[in-house]
């Protein structure tokens, strides 16, 4: 008996060694490697969908699956790939995810029908979906609350912020100089390397399996099968309601059928001794007014890239590349923004903060609103996004920082997971209320409007519903949090 209790003290020892020799900053460059590996890719695409479709001749209505095919499998398989490395370890999940990554970029970059691209598409969700919420739960376990998690969470959102705009930007440039497909021949090499650099670094207790032998019953099969179902038919009645409209009998199914399932889940969750998602992650109203606020937020933001490159094309006649490069001031402003979030979360608390980027962003989107055919580019757009930018920077590090706030260790995949999901339905959900309510513009518009006039009424309408997510991004964090906590670094 004594000798087994000195094993299993001398295996804790050296456990606690093996998990101390682990260098943080190692493992917060793994973590913004693949993050902008995963931001990058959808950015990318599409500056690139123009030059997809002329050369795999995709009809207008499919091509729209080029976006889709990879949202439905990421948002649908998010819930299930983040606790997944909970339960099977960082390490494992974080390889695994890289080498579907990879292997799908592949067959997209080579390509010769839309259905083998659709399908390497839906594979590549499938892989960012375990890849997302993967990278965040690692920065939650190698970095406690406080300074140092802080710093890595204003880096993590400040990789979201910048990698989103200098995706259109090198996408422009493929597409215009190269190929759309460079875009996704670079993921092969780059998806290797980081799948040397995780089993290098990621090698510690901290990032493997759970010890002791776990049975089928031990993990939430049902839960993962319901969430799963039911993710992927909110998210696909949510994307076809942007062509069909919100009163369509296919967008009312999708969405009768995830109500069902996803009560059905939540039910589940609520007495699984090991849930897929633990119910006491919304016990914390930081947590869920993070979790809420950034849903609005992403709405806002993805709206804000969708109109803004309309009107730098459609309306200035900018080309691919000179949009791209049109939105470096909102990347820029949205680096140095992330770089001073520690500071000001010190002096003003990290509530505070959340609310006085979304003041400023909403400044700016108010702003943007005003442009229209006629706007000259500094004064009605690049002005506006220095604003936008330095509210997107500020604003991402505090509500991702809420959204981890006081877990458990072995709760921050889901944890992540969550806040990967609002992010996702977010964009998602929020865009396509936004091209539903400027499509019904259109119908209800004068005649007398030419063609160029009535797009620029349209994406003036746009912008004023990303105001009012901003809007309502700040209610609720002002409403569910109100006893805001400082932060100190």
């Amino acid at each position: 008996m004594s000798n087994s209790n000195n094993t299993h003290t001398t295996n804790n020892t050296n456990n606690t060694n093996t998990k101390n020799t682990t260098n943080p900053n190692q493992v917060l460059a793994l973590v913004l490697a693949c993050y902008v590996m995963i931001i990058l890719d959808i950015s990318i695409v599409i500056t690139g969908l123009p030059e997809i479709q002329a050369e795999l001749e995709f009809s207008n209505a499919m091509l729209s699956w080029v976006q889709n095919a990879y949202t439905l499998t990421f948002g649908s398989l998010l819930l299930l790939g983040a606790r997944s490395g909970d339960l099977l370890g960082r390490q494992r999940m974080l390889m695994i995810g890289l080498a579907l990554f990879a292997l799908s970029s592949v067959l997209i970059a080579m390509a010769q029908s839309p259905l083998v691209l659709l399908g390497g598409r839906a594979l590549q969700g499938f892989g960012a979906a375990i890849l997302a919420p993967s990278t965040l739960a690692l920065l939650s376990s190698y970095f406690p609350e406080g300074p140092k998690r802080i710093k890595a969470l204003a880096w993590y959102a400040a990789t979201a912020g910048i990698g989103a705009s200098l995706g259109l930007v090198l996408g422009g440039l493929f597409a215009g100089l190269l190929s759309w497909r460079v875009g996704f021949w670079v993921n092969a090499p780059v998806g290797l390397l980081l799948m040397l650099a995780t089993w290098k670094i990621l090698r510690d207790q901290s990032a493997q399996p759970p010890a002791g032998k776990k049975s089928l019953a031990d993990y939430d099969i049902t839960g993962a099968i319901t969430s799963t179902l039911g993710m992927s038919a909110l998210v696909f009645g949510t994307v076809h309601s942007t062509q069909a409209g919100w009163t369509d009998a296919t967008t009312l199914a999708s969405l009768a059928t995830a109500v069902l399932f996803l009560g059905w889940f939540l039910r589940i969750e609520s007495r699984h001794p090991t849930p897929l998602l633990p119910m006491r992650l919304f016990k914390s109203r930081e947590r869920v007014s993070a979790y809420l606020a950034r849903m609005m937020f992403l709405g806002a933001m993805v709206g804000f890239l969708f109109f803004a490159t309309q009107l730098l094309q459609r309306i200035l006649g900018f080309s691919p590349v000179e949009a791209g490069i049109a939105f470096l001031p909102f990347t820029v402003l949205t680096f140095v923004a992330s770089t001073q979030v520690p500071r000001l979360t010190r002096k003003l608390g990290n509530h505070n903060v959340a609310l006085l980027a979304l003041v400023i962003l909403g400044i700016g989107m108010a702003w943007l609103a005003m442009s229209d055919g006629r706007s000259d580019y500094w004064l009605a757009i690049g002005l506006p996004m220095l604003l936008i930018g330095l509210g997107n920077g500020a604003v991402l590090g505090p509500l991702t920082i809420a959204g981890v706030a006081g877990i458990r260790e072995e709760d921050s995949g889901a944890a992540s997971g969550m806040v990967n999901v609002a992010h996702q339905l977010g964009g998602t959900l929020g865009l396509s209320i936004l091209v539903v309510i400027v499509a019904a513009t259109e119908a209800g518009s004068s005649s007398a409007l030419t063609d160029e006039a009535q797009l620029a009424h349209q994406l003036t309408v746009g912008f004023e519903g990303c105001l009012v997510f901003v809007i309502l991004a700040g209610v609720i964090m002002t409403t569910l949090n109100r006893k805001p906590v400082a932060q100190t670094v």
